[in-house]
């Protein structure tokens, strides 16, 4: 199934790039990265020239890759298909498959996602007007120093991006102007679904050529492996566009934001559809939108994550951000809108306040380790002082061209003292509980969300492991000793 995407996506990784060691130092950068002048030809260690010499490596240059750029879009398509357009059931796609043939079902499948024109306009007002609050005023923040010595800045403004798309949204609709119904992105999903995969297609090229011929700071380049392998990885890490950055905006301001007011969206349009409220779908938007308020409350928290401090802006970054995302972590609440949850208010509470509980237990812990790292240590942590590894490690400076000794603190008290990613079973739990809510009591297909995102985390606990060893060394391995359980304290 397609919840492997991430297993398989990383196992490509690992194989054809070597460990990334990624800075984390807090110190103020010199000189931002936008303003590096970097050679195009040069290619930074995360990506290591080899030629394939194996079956081994062939798979992880090149088939792994392809692979999942034509299955990836393909099953977005497929999904989009068989909520909107079917009865919200892969079994039903299968026995159309099974009656009409492969190839009607896959010319069903292809003109009901077919771009359309009001989806484009959708689209082009909804990122038009989340790039104007793109440049609202806030305090500007740095991303961690990169192993060529640059060192990313924000402009910390999410809770502002927020509360004003989301005003915007419900204000254009009939609660407001009346430009259209509040279940727009789902009434235009399939078509929105068809324009986003072209365009994402076509952007990761332009960001591909862009790496190696304009890259915005010294972490870019070809990998070595070939067209095929850098279109999917990318070949720059940090780019950016007329001054905004690219990840920043992909996959914060547009994917979070979609998958966020869709959740207001398909509950309206579960409502619009059966003349009354769907405790579960209902439920299930509210507990989506108050996670991600958490998310852009800690949205520079994120932009040190290694989504972004790893993984290159390429196809599985930046198309997985423009077409995965709202396909995918929308689907459960997609999904209920055309076979209801099922579930009466007293069952749906009871599962919304486990997952509530997960969305605030996964922010106290995302909280208490920022504020260690903006405290550089020097605060209680659940009444005592706080417990931690200083680690070690070595950087380019920018300026001068020279290795530089750095140090960051690796926090084992709270939260981080249970495990070393004991957020994760926090938010998984939020996950799972919106699977149920979603119709996962009596459907599989609302539960593809929280399967995949439980490859995924785990999977990326595994990935921060060994990013870790190889940029701290024997530093980190003290940190295992203290702090040696990954996800769930005593068992994994």
């Amino acid at each position: 199934g397609r919840a492997s995407m991430e297993a398989a996506a990383a196992a490509v990784r690992r194989r054809a790039v070597s460990p990334a060691r990624t800075r984390t130092a807090e110190d103020p950068p010199p000189k931002p990265a936008g303003d590096e002048k970097p050679d195009a030809k040069h290619a930074s260690a995360e990506s290591l020239p080899a030629q394939a010499s194996s079956f081994a490596d062939v798979f992880a240059q090149v088939i792994g890759p392809l692979l999942l750029m034509v299955t990836t879009p393909i099953f977005c398509l497929v999904a989009a298909y068989a909520t909107n357009e079917a009865s919200a059931t892969i079994s039903e796609v299968v026995a159309d498959a099974f009656e009409h043939g492969v190839l009607e079902l896959s010319k069903k499948i292809f003109f009901s996602t077919l771009p359309t024109l009001r989806a484009a306009v959708l689209l082009f007002v909804f990122n038009f007007l989340a790039l104007l609050v793109y440049h609202w005023p806030g305090v500007v923040k740095y991303g961690p120093l990169s192993e060529n010595g640059a060192r990313p800045d924000y402009v910390d403004n999410g809770i502002a991006h927020c509360v004003l798309c989301t005003f915007m949204f419900i204000g254009g609709s009939e609660l407001g102007l009346g430009w259209y119904r509040l279940d727009v992105l789902y009434e235009h999903f399939p078509g929105t679904i068809g324009c986003l995969n072209i365009f994402g297609l076509a952007f990761c090229l332009l960001l591909y050529v862009k790496g190696l011929r304009s890259p915005s700071g010294p972490d870019a380049g070809t990998s070595g492996h070939g067209f095929i392998f850098d279109y999917y990885w990318g070949t720059e890490l940090y780019p950016r566009l007329f001054g905004v950055d690219v990840k920043k905006f992909v996959n914060c301001r547009f994917s979070m934001t979609y998958w966020q007011l869709a959740g207001i969206s398909f509950a309206a349009a579960s409502y619009y559809k059966h003349g009354r409220v769907d405790p579960g779908v209902l439920l299930c938007a509210i507990s989506q939108y108050l996670y991600l308020v958490k998310f852009y409350i800690w949205e520079i928290g994120y932009m040190r994550s290694i989504d972004i401090i790893i993984d290159r802006a390429g196809f599985y970054e930046t198309w997985g951000c423009l077409v995965w995302v709202p396909s995918v972590y929308t689907l459960h609440t997609r999904a209920a809108v055309g076979i209801p949850s099922g579930l009466g208010w007293v069952g749906a509470t009871f599962i919304f306040v486990i997952g509530l509980a997960g969305v605030g237990l996964n922010f106290w812990a995302d909280h208490q380790r920022q504020m260690f790292r903006e405290s550089e240590g020097k605060m209680k942590v659940w009444g005592k002082k706080a417990e931690f590894i200083e680690a070690t490690y070595t950087a380019k400076n920018a300026e001068t061209n020279k290795m530089e000794t750095h140090k960051s603190l690796l926090l084992a008290s709270g939260w981080w003292g249970l495990a070393r990613h004991l957020q994760y079973s926090f938010e998984l739990t939020a996950a799972w509980s919106w699977g149920l809510l979603g119709g996962g009591t009596h459907s599989l297909l609302p539960l593809f969300y929280p399967a995949f995102l439980t490859v995924l985390l785990v999977h990326r606990a595994s990935r921060d492991q060994e990013k870790c060893l190889a940029k701290y060394g024997d530093d980190y391995k003290k940190y295992m000793q203290l702090v040696p359980y990954k996800i769930i304290p005593y068992l994994y």
